[in-house]
């Protein structure tokens, strides 16, 4: 079975990413430096993960001296709305509407049916007059 390409990356591509945004550039120590705080990894893992990101178009690189530099294609903020796009599509049948129900913890099954509107005053007849 074909494996589809997701715009969201999995969570080791997650650190190197959250690493170079915070640094804004940087080669493979500088990202395993940062990445290091939450996880120590290996400095051919890190490499390995950043040469992927670069050939799914979320980093670019260039050479500076003898390292490559990495940098963003991607921003923060396109990343959150890919991720909030497939969680939609995903557990919410694409309906914005329905996942902010569920974040608001309204349940449209558990809620009581909508009453009918209550006639207008003036469709009432004012007995008095009669």
């Amino acid at each position: 079975m074909p494996r589809t390409v997701r715009d969201i990356p999995p969570p080791l591509e997650m650190l190197c990413l959250k690493a170079l945004w915070s640094l804004g550039e940087g080669n493979v120590k500088d990202v395993q430096q940062s990445v290091s705080r939450s996880r120590p990894l290996a400095y051919t893992t890190i490499m390995t993960v950043l040469e992927r990101l670069v050939r799914k178009g979320k980093l670019t690189r260039h050479k500076k001296g003898r390292a490559f530099v990495y940098s963003l294609q991607a921003s923060r903020e396109a990343m959150r709305r890919a991720a909030i796009r497939e969680l939609v599509d995903g557990f919410f049948d694409g309906s914005e509407e329905d996942l902010m129900r569920f974040l608001t913890g309204r349940n449209p099954a558990a809620d009581p049916p909508p009453s009918p509107p209550s006639p207008l005053p003036e469709a009432r007849i004012d007995t008095v007059l009669l």
